[in-house]
């Protein structure tokens, strides 16, 4: 597929402070690309270097086949800042409308059937919207024009769980029409199901770029057996992938890393009467890049502005 985005050797330092350092990564048109790591790790750097906000220190970009520095581009993209500032006494109906004829016309229409699915208020004045409902207005301006491409910083941030949900439908529909979306979080739980791959960025540096599936096949399950009789624990004990591993008479709990093939054969060596498997915990996958603070993704001097 297309790259809608590719960054090589992407680098910015502020001052003797990284930024983010050697960022080489290609993302696909019509794919959801969750990009994942704590706050200040390099994700809001990235995102303002593939806008042209910031220049790099070394490295190029390049965003739907173009130079980040060709302002025609920025019409093609929609874009949800971390932080949104809205502020003064317009209303938010009037700011969406000039945004509407600054970007070449949006159906009226279409606000507002964006504004009923996020209910929105629109008649507020901007400088008494709540962090709620400014998070709503930023992100009905970043979809109203239907752009190629969507960068959403931190898109969750201040919306209740039903506001939630209906975002992550509004971002598979953009997924199903072919466009492409940039989500960055620090939040795994939120990106899990819409995304098709994930980076992950740590201390300024790309460490892992994964397909959910794989990550899911990589994930932490847990597991619960009932047999029909007491099991040695024996027979379970240095299994491939099996922790914490507890027996105690006819039950055996455990967590499982990765594929539960080995501890299944194992149990089946024994009639089992009953069987538990927790969903996989992504969130355990994804701490093990952010576990070892000293390790050698956790590099001195990392700064992000806010």
């Amino acid at each position: 597929m297309t790259a809608v985005v590719q960054a090589e050797g992407l680098t910015k330092f502020y001052g003797r402070r990284r930024g983010l350092e050697d960022l080489t990564l290609d993302i696909r048109s019509g794919e959801v690309f969750g990009y994942l790591g704590p706050n200040g790790a390099g994700k809001t750097t990235t995102i303002r270097l593939l806008l042209d906000v910031i220049r790099p220190t070394r490295g190029r970009a390049r965003v739907l086949g173009a130079d980040t520095r060709d302002a025609a581009v920025r019409a093609r993209i929609g874009y949800l800042p971390g932080e949104l500032a809205l502020e003064g006494r317009e209303k938010a109906r009037d700011y969406l409308d000039f945004l509407a004829r600054v970007r070449g016309g949006v159906a009226r229409s279409r606000i507002e059937g964006l504004a009923e699915r996020l209910d929105a208020d629109l008649s507020a004045a901007m400088g008494k919207l709540s962090k709620g409902n400014r998070q709503k207005v930023g992100l009905i301006q970043a979809f109203m024009h239907e752009p190629e491409f969507l960068i959403l910083d931190e898109p969750t941030s201040g919306l209740d769980p039903l506001v939630q949900q209906e975002f992550l439908a509004m971002v598979r529909e953009v997924r199903a029409g072919g466009r492409t979306v940039l989500m960055s979080s620090h939040v795994l739980a939120e990106v899990e199901d819409v995304a098709d791959r994930v980076g992950i960025v740590r201390g300024g540096r790309l460490v892992a770029v994964e397909d959910v599936g794989a990550l899911r096949e990589k994930a932490v399950r847990r597991v619960e057996f009932h047999f029909e009789a007491p099991v040695p624990r024996a027979d379970f004990e240095r299994l491939p992938g099996v922790r914490d591993l507890r027996v105690e008479g006819a039950s055996l709990r455990c967590t499982i890393d990765g594929r539960p093939d080995a501890l299944v054969k194992a149990a089946a060596r024994h009639t089992v009467v009953h069987m538990v498997s927790g969903e996989p915990d992504l969130e355990e996958i994804f701490l093990t890049y952010y576990g070892d603070e000293e390790g050698p993704h956790a590099r001195a001097g990392v700064q992000e502005p806010a």
